[in-house]
């Protein structure tokens, strides 16, 4: 896990051809079950991430509960994980030309979903996977402008760095 990817990126698998994964979807969000008792006064967002496999054979695949870390804030404090309402991978066959589906809900202080880190450690065929890392937050936008004192959080950075290259290749 050298560079964290940005939230919204596919992430391959080079021990599993044609497999991928990726972090997206990352939003404020409730819980369709009602909120846990123990995230009283804190905000909730939800992430998906989906496995997809564009190899010629069916990979099983494990995303369950202590597989996905979810950080926040610039602290990388943990955020609250509510696991009665997110939905995980849990032994499903993964075939050719498909996709499976996790759905997370966290939570945390509103002011520190603004930097979010979630790693992921897929198991795949009884194997673990290398840990791989996305970075992202609640309210960053393509193109948004950072507009706090100091060095940009790691998410902008990288989020420039990718537009700047894009702009480059298209010119």
């Amino acid at each position: 896990m050298c560079e964290p990817n940005v939230v919204g990126d596919w992430q391959e698998y080079d021990e599993h051809a044609g497999l991928r994964v990726r972090v997206h979807r990352l939003e404020q969000a409730e819980p369709p079950r009602g909120r846990d008792d123990a995230a009283e006064g804190l905000t909730y967002c939800s992430l998906r991430v989906t496995v997809e496999n564009r190899g010629e054979r069916h990979y099983g695949i494990h995303l369950e509960d202590g597989q996905i870390d979810v950080r926040i804030g610039s602290e990388g404090e943990s955020a609250f994980i509510d696991w009665r309402n997110s939905q995980f991978i849990e032994g499903f066959d993964v075939y050719p030309l498909r996709r499976a589906t996790a759905v997370l809900y966290a939570a945390g202080p509103e002011a520190s979903l603004n930097q979010v880190d979630v790693q992921i450690q897929l198991r795949v065929d009884e194997e673990w996977t290398e840990r791989r890392l996305w970075a992202g937050g609640i309210g960053l936008y393509e193109g948004s402008a950072h507009t706090g004192p100091g060095r940009e959080c790691l998410a902008h950075q990288v989020s420039n760095f990718l537009r700047d290259q894009a702009e480059e290749g298209t010119a």
